[in-house]
């Protein structure tokens, strides 16, 4: 595939020599794993744990750059302006700011590592503009990989991280120490409490349209996020889930019936509804 100029994509940038200390008591991703090469993704939660922001996380020499979606990279500025005090760090903001995406290696880029869980080659690119081809090969290789997005997958404010992978996909640290909402999702970590999962969902015929309610037995057990034709994410209750398809129940996305499966790359399953569900 042919590079793609990704739309609507802006960049925070946190310069100085203390940058990184800053981040790393702020965000859920771990900054002493992040390889120079590589985009991790990320985000800043709530105190109660839920999504405030989400990004991708790069270096760029002394200087770490995050990588989000433009209708939220000014309140992502300002929220980390709130915490900056006194701290010796310079925030910028470029928006719009263009990305690439690159299938194969290339010079300058980071290799995506939510794809890389999936055994996919993407790497992003930060400078000139790729060819702006349209993005639906793109979004067909996401949604096969189980990678999620907010805005077409879920609310930010609305999902905590375990619901869409955070804690398989690299974004989320248990080790590192406090940060915010940490508490929670630690919590939920070591309890097992994890039971709303991003799920690829297929159809043999053409899914409805995203916000579509996933029902079982007549019961909402989530709603479809991303779709392309037949395929699309879904974050459901995979307790329910799971309790469907071992009594054999059909399983709906509006009328349309439809299979789920958990991304391979987890090492997740679908429980009965009884059991606690695997994170």
């Amino acid at each position: 595939m042919q590079p793609i100029a990704l739309p609507d994509r802006a960049i925070v940038t946190v310069s100085g020599q203390d940058a990184q200390d800053f981040l790393q008591a702020l965000i859920t991703t771990d900054l002493d794993l992040l390889d120079d090469d590589e985009a991790r993704p990320g985000a800043l939660l709530t105190p109660q744990g839920k999504i405030l922001f989400d990004f991708m996380v790069t270096r760029d020499g002394t200087s770490i750059r995050l990588e989000t979606g433009a209708d939220q990279a000014e309140a992502l500025l300002k929220r980390l302006t709130m915490y900056k005090l006194r701290a010796p760090i310079t925030l910028s903001l470029t928006a719009p700011a263009p990305v690439t995406v690159h299938f194969e290696e290339a010079p300058g880029a980071y290799r995506d590592a939510r794809f890389a869980k999936a055994d996919k080659v993407v790497y992003r690119a930060y400078g000139a503009a790729g060819e702006a081809t349209g993005t639906d090969e793109y979004e067909r290789l996401r949604i096969a990989s189980g990678v999620a997005v907010s805005g077409a997958d879920y609310a930010l404010q609305d999902a905590f991280p375990h619901d869409v992978l955070m804690d398989k996909n690299g974004a989320l640290s248990f080790k590192k120490g406090c940060y915010v909402g940490q508490e929670v999702v630690s919590r939920m970590q070591h309890r097992g409490t994890a039971r709303r999962r991003v799920v690829i969902v297929a159809a043999d015929t053409a899914l409805p349209a995203t916000g579509t309610a996933l029902t079982a037995k007549g019961r909402t057990i989530g709603a479809l996020g991303s779709v392309i034709g037949s395929s699309g994410l879904a974050i459901v209750r995979i307790d329910k889930a799971g309790d469907a398809m071992a009594s054999g129940e059909q399983i709906l996305a509006g009328e349309v019936p439809v299979t789920l499966v958990l991304p391979a790359w987890t090492g997740l399953d679908f429980p009965a509804e009884a059991d606690e569900a695997s994170a």
